[in-house]
């Protein structure tokens, strides 16, 4: 018995050493200031302040952690401080951008029921046709700042800061400070990125969360953290919430790689992948619940559906529609193969003349390495997060890339920018194991081929435009071959020639998407289609598509913008909407656009605006969102975003006509309701027009036609 004890206790003392030493190292590790530091959690050590912690924690914000490079810390300040000041720059040149989100922003600043609806108007008679997650934040700027085009913008420039600092930690954790490092340089100069974070779309706000829940999936595969993953299921809700679907894109390679690769036994990642969609479904499905539950008469008519259902619009329009090019209510046509309304779909979609430009540019830099990433990887266990990281953003890039390239549905060349942090990730991630392993040939030759793919294809991307100089395509050809050329034979080279020549490569991948970013930044971009870059055609087949730029034809109006609007141009002769200039056929500048009204309208229509629950109604949301832009006042938009919405319907419009709630409708509108071919010639909106023009007296004010609903014709 005594021998037994002795024994016991023997074993204990060799292990107290151990447990001694595994503490202090872990408290070291965290950065405390001495060994006692940590031994009561939440306590301060005894020769610790609060004041010192609050000095030490601002010291490793600027210094970084003690296993850094010193070079790192201030590198990733300067990365984000440049990406900044970057998508600062000319920021309100581009006015109220897409005036459709502008105007639904402006109203949920002034009415709360708007705000959580995500109405067009602050009087709630129909939503925008997507969920309003990214609504709330800019109808919160607008309530902090006031309405202007600074506080519709800045919050997109703040997610893109957000998404290149999430992106930068998510590739450095498990790849090195190098990496993170040119992953978030990748992502903040792609130049779609550079358009969408100062632009307000729904898009920004998506990459954010998308992003956020990768970084959050990475620290779940870490050790199959149930806890984690609830918060990847949290953050996809929230990301179904800005634009349905489109987040369920990334799902496939978040799951595959959690189910598969989690550092936990079955049981747990099957657990933590329950728990991911039981969040996912929580978090979004609060919202919805209380849409579908609220009667119709209680709340706003859901834009974009035609039943008046948020599911409709989810699964429909926003949904398996933009699949199949079968969207009710679109005003265009699906794709297929030999081309269509939104182009040619297949696998050169993503770069063709139209979209190459925005995101193509290290697309195959970042399949070769990430490709070649795994395969460096092949004999690690199961459970090797580097082998896991490349699962999650493969899957991202592979999914969301086929999903792109095959949809027949309503497609713009700025859904692009979904891609972009996936292939700033597998840039580098595989850029810095190959860097790892450049005394191998696998390591050199793989840098070879990225750099020569980049270059290339940097080179044919270049060669569509004619708005740069022959000597920058030219010059990413030559560095960039040389660059790979030298690659090849690197273990014969100098230690320090590899750095130098890693280092041009790079620039020379780098160099015409930030010429592109360059350009994106010197005017405004109006509309709903936009495009970064120099201009490069038409925008899959959609006359009038617009938004900016340099090369491109003048509207026939002035498009909407920061007070006093901004001036803009777009591609193809676009009608405009409420400016005065009216709406032609053939083209679908008030569907695509809003325009500025004249200062008379607006006088006219502030006139008694207390007296009426809406100054104005107009078909289409953009014609609605020019005057309520330019008023402050709510105006009605007959049939939402493509003037085909059920709502009002005729009755419905005639009742609130009698009730003595509207004082003008604009005699034309955002469809081709006035002589074109939109679905719209036989739906409410024209029935209603017809209505109005045998009614009431029609008024010029200004230039710009209304029917005065307060004045019955003799």
């Amino acid at each position: 018995m005594n021998s037994s004890i002795s024994a016991a206790g023997s074993r204990l003392a060799r292990r107290a050493p151990r447990h001694r030493s595994r503490r202090a190292t872990d408290v070291t590790l965290r950065g405390a200031t001495s060994p006692d530091a940590g031994d009561t959690p939440g306590a301060l050590g005894p020769r610790t302040t609060a004041s010192n912690t609050s000095r030490a924690w601002l010291t490793r914000l600027v210094t970084g952690p003690h296993d850094d490079p010193n070079w790192a810390r201030p590198a990733l300040l300067a990365l984000l401080a440049a990406t900044a000041v970057l998508y600062l720059w000319n920021l309100t040149a581009s006015g109220w951008a897409n005036a459709f989100y502008s105007a639904a922003a402006q109203a949920g600043s002034q009415n709360w029921e708007a705000f959580f609806f995500g109405s067009s108007d602050a009087a709630n008679s129909i939503t925008v046709d997507k969920p309003p997650a990214s609504l709330w934040v800019m109808a919160l700027s607008v309530r902090l700042l006031g309405l202007s085009s600074f506080s519709i913008l800045v919050p997109q420039v703040l997610m893109g800061v957000a998404t290149v600092a999430i992106l930068h930690a998510t590739v450095k954790r498990h790849f090195g400070a190098g990496a993170g490092l040119l992953a978030g340089l990748v992502m903040a100069l792609t130049p779609v990125a550079v358009l969408m974070f100062r632009f307000n779309n729904p898009d920004a706000l998506l990459v954010l969360l998308m992003t956020a829940a990768a970084w959050a999936t990475m620290r779940a595969l870490e050790r199959g953290s149930v806890r984690w993953m609830a918060l990847v299921g949290a953050l996809l809700g929230f990301g179904f919430l800005t634009k349905t679907l489109q987040v369920f894109l990334v799902i496939p390679g978040f799951g595959a790689a959690f189910l598969l690769l989690a550092a936990a036994p079955l049981r747990r990642r099957l657990v933590g992948s329950l728990v991911a969609l039981v969040a996912l479904v929580a978090s979004a499905g609060w919202w919805v619940a209380i849409v579908e539950l609220t009667p119709a008469s209680m709340r706003p008519y859901v834009g974009g559906s035609q039943s008046n259902s948020f599911l409709d619009l989810t699964f429909g329009y926003n949904g398996f529609g933009r699949l199949s090019g079968e969207e009710t209510g679109s005003v265009g046509g699906g794709g297929g193969a030999a081309g269509g309304q939104w182009g040619s779909t297949g696998l050169t979609r993503l770069f063709d003349a139209e979209i190459g430009g925005q995101i193509s540019w290290l697309i195959s830099a970042a399949i070769i390495l990430g490709v070649m990433g795994v395969v460096m990887r092949a004999r690690a266990p199961r459970t090797d997060v580097r082998r896991a990281a490349y699962a999650v953003w493969g899957g991202w890039l592979l999914v969301t890339m086929l999903t792109f390239s095959f949809m027949a549905g309503i497609f713009h060349a700025y859904y692009t920018v979904a891609l972009a942090p996936a292939v700033a990730a597998l840039v580098g991630m595989g850029g810095a194991q190959a860097w790892e392993r450049r005394r191998e040939p696998v390591g050199t030759l793989t840098m070879a081929a990225a750099a020569a793919a980049s270059s290339i294809w940097g080179f044919v991307l270049l060669s569509r435009t004619s708005a740069y100089s022959d000597v920058l395509r030219v010059g990413v050809l030559t560095i960039g071959m040389t660059c790979a050329a030298l690659l090849v034979i690197g273990r014969r080279l100098h230690a320090r020639a590899l750095p130098v020549i890693v280092a041009g490569a790079v620039v020379a991948g780098l160099a015409g998407p930030t010429a592109y970013s360059l350009t994106t930044l010197t005017s405004g971009h109006t509309g709903s289609i936009v495009t970064a870059g120099p201009a490069s055609g038409g925008m899959s087949g959609m006359p009038g598509a617009g938004g900016r730029g340099p090369g491109a034809r003048a509207l026939g109006g002035s498009t909407v913008g920061a007070p006093p609007a901004a001036s803009s141009t777009t591609r193809g002769t676009v009608p405009t909407g409420a400016g005065g200039q009216g709406v032609g056929g053939g083209g679908m500048g008030g569907l695509l656009d809003a325009t500025t009204p004249s200062a008379a309208v607006i006088s006219a229509l502030r006139a008694d605006a207390q007296r009426y629950t809406w100054v104005a109604a107009a078909v289409g949301s953009q014609s609605a969102a020019g005057l309520q832009l330019g008023t402050g006042e709510p105006v009605m938009a007959i049939g939402g975003f493509n003037g085909t919405d059920p709502s009002p319907t005729l009755a419905q419009f005639q009742a609130e006509v009698k009730a003595g709630k509207i004082h003008y409708l604009l005699a034309s509108g955002g469809t081709s309701a006035g002589g074109g071919t939109s679905s719209a010639q036989t739906s409410d909106a024209s029935r209603i027009l017809a209505w109005a023009e045998a009614t009431y007296r029609q008024v010029t004010i200004g230039s710009t036609v209304f029917y005065d609903l307060t004045q019955p014709l003799d």
